[in-house]
């Protein structure tokens, strides 16, 4: 650990002492009910007005990745992407538009119809993903930090659970790239039967902004296993981490055009990707209202095949026979890790009234003690929120929240006057009509409601047009057994939540997307299968 704090204390202009306690139950990218974190005794207010620690990592990577190589946008244009902690500029990046995908598109086409990604051995494409990996390891420290200046999270968290899982990943699809292969199928008939299991194509992939690195690595990772190579659009608010491990990718062996990478915007850059007519498969994460127009665009071009993973409204349903403690700490944990912006926030916290009162009085004790703060300083919980346009959304919410008469139990407000700070906020007293218990805040805003009985919750939680995660806290079986087979939703956390494995599927039902993400279902995404038969003259068997 000591050695740890070096590394990372050099990256910093201002040193960094790491806690050996520190974001440890992260270390999954996930928690679960025995653990628990100690609270904080000073106040979020002192810790968010102090003065930023400057990042000394230098931003070397800011154009595009056509074919192998660093390129300006065709425009010659570039926008700014901006600090989160002050709203002042880190650096000025290529803006892709129509024309930077068409040559994106152009070099992947090229390098699938003509490269030797595709006709490579699968051993030497898993060979060259593990190259990958092992060179992100390398370079984890500055790519934790780069997150963090980028996007606002706590540094901690980039560095000792997001980096290691992002490694993870990586050597996960890599194990897969040789053990995709068909099967041979009986026929009513002299015939032999192969499926083939092929590369789809091109795919066209467009990543948000709240998990840059993890989202490339959901991406990118069973993609490039399957064989096939990628044009991939960054969220325009944090484009810095994509090009520095698409550097490292190079470096590992992968060949030119394989992987394309344009930073801009969606009604230009994403748009144009989505109606391509030349791309064969599109992968999209981000809101359902960005995800229906991607399906739409894909559907009027070339009806290409997509994967959607999109917004969500979880329930996290603590019944009467929990320890209330436990149940705090972990429905706190599900609803403000990342500083609320995750798809599957257990944003709906339903509460048996057995245990509502107490549950309550100890939640905003908790969320009091939050720590917010500049994100690279030791033991800050929660930083800023991504930028301004979600910063003002979050606190439209809030605001909503007391004028539908919801109780204001702590926050509701800014932190200092710079940056996209914002206070740890809980509601009490929510009623399922209102719009903080029907929409997507995506901020550090807990709603609390009350439940009397498993029939009433399981019909509450699974009113929504949302169904991507849930969590369930108890110690009874047959509730955990009754709640996880009746909730409308793609994962069922029991008694923990966010625990990311790289084995683990991830997606929603309903409005919350199409398809899955991570594990073996991931590869489905990226496959075509096809039937061969050959006739058979005089079998010895069928």
């Amino acid at each position: 650990m000591a050695a740890a704090a070096r590394r990372i204390s050099s990256l910093l202009s201002r040193p960094l002492s790491l806690s050996p306690a520190s974001a440890s139950s992260l270390l999954s990218l996930g928690r679960n009910s025995s653990l628990e974190r100690g609270s904080h005794g000073f106040s979020t207010a002192a810790a968010a007005t102090e003065e930023p620690i400057t990042p000394a990592v230098q931003i070397n990577y800011t154009q595009l990745l056509i074919n192998g190589q660093f390129v300006n946008s065709a425009s010659g244009k570039t926008f700014p992407t901006l600090d989160p902690r002050t709203g002042d500029v880190i650096a000025h990046v290529a803006e892709g538009d129509a024309e930077d995908i068409n040559r994106a598109v152009s070099a992947a086409r090229k390098a699938f119809d003509e490269g030797p990604w595709p006709k490579m051995s699968a051993y030497e494409r898993s060979r060259i993903l593990l190259r990958f990996a092992d060179l992100v390891e390398k370079h984890s420290d500055e790519l934790a930090v780069l997150e963090t200046w980028d996007n606002g999270k706590p540094y901690e968290q980039a560095a000792k659970a997001e980096l290691p899982l992002f490694v993870r990943l990586f050597h996960y699809y890599a194990g897969w790239a040789d053990k995709i292969h068909g099967l041979t199928v009986p026929a009513d008939g002299p015939y032999h039967v192969q499926t083939l299991h092929e590369p789809i194509g091109v795919a066209g992939q467009i990543i948000p902004w709240n998990f840059p690195l993890i989202m490339f690595a959901w991406k990118v990772g069973p993609a490039l296993a399957c064989g096939n190579t990628i044009v991939l659009k960054t969220a325009e608010q944090t484009p810095l981490t994509a090009f520095y491990v698409a550097k490292l990718f190079h470096e590992a062996g992968l060949p030119p055009g394989v992987l394309n990478i344009v930073s801009g915007f969606g009604p230009t850059a994403g748009a144009a990707l989505a109606r391509h007519m030349d791309v064969d498969k599109i992968a999209f994460t981000g809101s359902t209202a960005t995800g229906q127009i991607v399906l739409e665009l894909a559907a009027k071009s070339n009806l290409k095949p997509v994967t959607l993973e999109l917004g969500g409204k979880s329930p996290f349903i603590v019944c009467e026979d929990a320890d209330v403690d436990k149940a705090v700490e972990l429905a706190h944990f599900a609803l403000f890790f990342n500083q609320g912006q995750c798809c599957c926030a257990g944003s709906r916290t339903f509460v048996h009234e057995r245990v509502y009162d107490e549950f309550l009085e100890k939640s905003k004790a908790r969320a009091m003690r939050r720590t917010v703060g500049d994100p690279f300083k030791s033991g800050v919980e929660q930083g800023p929120q991504i930028d301004s346009e979600q910063f003002e959304k979050v606190l439209r919410y809030i605001r909503s929240g007391v004028e539908s008469s919801a109780t204001l139990e702590c926050g509701g407000g800014r932190l200092g006057s710079k940056g996209y700070y914002i206070q740890p906020t809980v509601f009490s007293n929510v009623q399922d009509d209102m719009l903080i218990a029907q929409d997507e805040i995506f901020g550090p805003v807990q709603s609390i409601l009350k439940f009397n009985d498993l029939g009433d919750v399981i019909k509450r939680a699974n009113a929504t047009r949302y169904g991507l995660a849930a969590g369930v806290f108890t110690n009874n079986v047959n509730t955990a057994n009754t709640l996880s087979r009746a909730l409308r939703a793609g994962t069922v956390w029991v008694n923990c939540f966010d625990v990311f494995d790289a084995a683990i599927p991830f997606g929603g039902y309903k409005m919350s997307g199409i398809g899955r993400e991570k594990g073996i279902y991931s590869l489905h995404n990226y496959l075509q299968v096809k039937a061969v038969v050959t006739p058979l003259e005089n079998p010895a068997w069928l």
